[in-house]
């Protein structure tokens, strides 16, 4: 791979990673909910799914997904349900005002004082990986977008993994700016009202996201 097919690769990338989806959403939300600090369990379980899913796509099951239609649904209209039942969750979260009136959302101490349940590691690290395992197009547009900036002429897999490296970082730069976004929103939840909303703008997005991958086909 050329230096200027590289730089190309991390324009498109940058591009990508930046529009905003299910990832990016989750961590605002989880930002504004835990902080920054909380959020790095969510980042490395969306980042351990995007990694399989372009170590995947790299082994050609993606073609395997295209040849199978019925499998691809199934697989998307699993992603789209979890997609909708976190939006209902979201929009359903119940908003203390004791909660709400926090100051540093990214302190453990100011959410357990309030006596806010906080989620554990774990929990946020497997809420990120599901989500972003929710939609296997991804699967099936890094093998489309991968291979246009492989030069065939040398060995395949170093350069694979050279774009996996700069997706991940591309990726993971993106996930700290929502998420650094959504710190700033949680230190303004000042009432229970403004919670509420939130939760319900955030859960409304979640449901719109699952009712898109359901409805829209390949």
């Amino acid at each position: 791979m050329s230096l200027h097919a590289w730089w190309l690769y991390v324009a498109t990338i940058f591009v990508v990673c930046a529009i905003p989806g299910p990832n990016m959403l989750l961590m605002m939300t989880h930002g504004a909910r835990y902080g920054m600090r909380h959020t790095t369990s969510t980042m490395a379980g969306c980042l351990t799914s995007l990694i399989l899913m372009l170590a995947v796509s790299v082994a050609g099951l993606g073609v395997l997904l295209k040849a199978w239609p019925a499998t691809f649904n199934a697989l998307r209209l699993l992603g789209a349900a979890y997609l909708i039942w976190l939006g209902v969750k979201a929009w359903r979260a119940p908003v203390r005002e004791a909660a709400a009136a926090r100051v540093d959302a990214g302190t453990h101490g100011a959410h357990e004082a309030a006596g806010e349940r906080v989620a554990s590691r774990g929990a946020l690290m497997r809420n990120g990986f599901l989500v972003g395992s929710s939609n296997p197009k991804a699967i099936l547009f890094s093998a489309a977008l991968l291979p246009q900036f492989i030069d065939a002429a040398r060995p395949t897999l170093p350069q694979f993994a050279i774009l996996v490296a700069t997706t991940a970082v591309m990726e993971v730069s993106w996930y700290v700016v929502y998420a650094a976004c959504g710190t700033q929103i949680g230190a303004k939840l000042k009432s229970s009202s403004v919670a509420k909303t939130f939760n319900r703008l955030t859960g409304g997005v979640f449901v719109g996201f699952g009712a898109m991958m359901a409805l829209v086909r390949h």
